[in-house]
């Protein structure tokens, strides 16, 4: 069992950062992969961004593609997503999960989620 708890989230202005994090317990991460998920009001969660169990492979979604970068550290045991240049529609709240070794861009593929943290840009 993992347990993933996030944190970082607020209200910034457009243009602003944000760095998120998230913190599992219960299990190490080091064979997992992780995910970056965000949910906006009315909306189904979306994708955002993945790593591998390595570390070494990455991807994201376009729409924040050059914008966010997400790194974790094995070591800690913990999951970052450095968000810049922010944009309003980047405003949901923010989920991390993760699943055996490799990345998906599908929700339902992954087995342990957090209890999400707010993003909020205003314009």
């Amino acid at each position: 069992q993992v347990q993933l708890v996030e944190s970082g989230g607020g209200l910034v202005q457009a243009g602003g950062s944000l760095r998120l994090s998230c913190a599992a317990s219960g299990r190490t991460l080091s064979n997992y992969a992780l995910g970056w998920f965000r949910q906006a009001p009315g909306k189904e969660r979306e994708f955002v961004a993945a790593i591998s169990w390595t570390g070494g492979g990455t991807a994201y979604a376009d729409s924040v593609k050059g914008r966010f970068t997400m790194s974790r550290d094995n070591a800690k045991n913990t999951l970052y997503l450095q968000m810049n240049s922010l944009k309003p529609e980047d405003t949901g709240v923010y989920f991390c999960a993760s699943r055996p070794y490799s990345g998906s861009y599908y929700p339902s593929e992954y087995n342990y989620w957090g209890q999400g943290t707010q993003v909020t840009v205003s314009s």
